[in-house]
C-alpha cells in the first residue's frame, strides 16, 4: 500500500483540526490517520510547572521535529510507531506514548508543520489555513478556557506575549510553502474534494 502525507500549517484558532473533522466525515474512518503536531511538543517534565508556563510554545524549538519525521517516516513506510501525547493542563508531555498504526492518508496538523524542510518534502500535499487575527483570538479564547482549564487572562497575555509575534515572524511565512491556501473562516467542500482528488 502506498501511504500519503498530508501537512496542514496555519495560525491558533485558524481552523485547523476543524477541516480535519470536515475531512473524516469525507473520508472511510479505517483510511485516515490524523496527527496533531501538538503532541510533538518537548518533554518538559524537568521544569517545575512554573518554568513551564513561562515557555514560548509558539517557537519552532518548542517541537521535537527530529521525533516527528522519524515517526512520519516510519509511518509512510508502513510501520507503526510510539506517539508521544501532550499534557496542555501540566504543559508536559505524558508518560504514556500510544502506539499508532499507519493508514493510507496520514494528516499531520499544527501550528509550525510547514517550517521543516525536510517534513515538508516528506508530505504529497501542504496545506496553509488562513484566517483573520481577531477570528483566531476568539476562537483561541473560547478553546483554551473550555478545554485546556486556562484563565482568559492567561489566554490574552500569551496571545499578545508569544502567540501573535510568532505567528508573524515564523508561521505567517511557511505559507509560501504550501501548495493549497485555504480560507479559514468558512468551509468549501468542494475545495476540499478538490484537495483530496490530488492524492490518487
Amino acid at each position: 500500500m502506498q501511504y500519503k502525507l498530508i501537512a496542514i500549517a496555519g495560525g491558533s484558532g485558524s481552523g485547523k483540526t476543524y477541516w480535519v473533522n470536515k475531512v473524516k466525515s469525507l473520508l472511510d474512518e479505517t483510511k485516515l490517520l490524523v496527527i496533531p503536531l501538538d503532541n510533538y511538543y518537548r518533554d518538559q517534565s524537568h521544569l517545575t510547572f512554573e518554568e513551564r508556563v513561562k515557555q514560548n510554545y509558539d517557537h519552532p524549538d518548542s517541537f521535537d521535529f527530529g521525533l516527528l519525521l522519524d515517526q512520519l517516516s516510519e509511518l509512510k513506510k508502513g510501520k507503526s510507531i510510539e506517539m508521544p501525547r501532550y499534557d496542555f493542563a501540566q504543559h508536559t508531555r505524558k508518560k504514556e506514548a500510544v502506539e499508532i498504526e499507519p493508514k493510507e492518508i496520514i494528516i499531520i496538523e499544527g501550528i509550525l508543520t510547514l517550517e521543516y524542510q525536510q517534513i515538508r518534502n516528506l508530505a504529497d500535499l501542504k496545506l496553509f489555513i488562513e484566517t483573520p487575527d481577531d477570528i483566531k483570538l476568539i476562537r483561541r479564547l473560547k478553546r483554551d478556557t473550555k478545554e485546556r482549564g486556562r484563565t482568559m487572562e492567561s489566554v490574552l497575555e500569551q496571545y499578545f506575549d508569544t502567540v501573535r509575534p510568532m505567528f508573524m515572524k515564523y508561521i505567517l511565512p511557511t505559507k509560501e510553502f504550501a501548495d493549497v491556501v485555504i480560507d479559514g473562516t468558512s468551509y468549501n467542500e468542494t475545495l476540499t474534494k478538490e484537495i483530496l482528488r490530488r492524492l490518487d
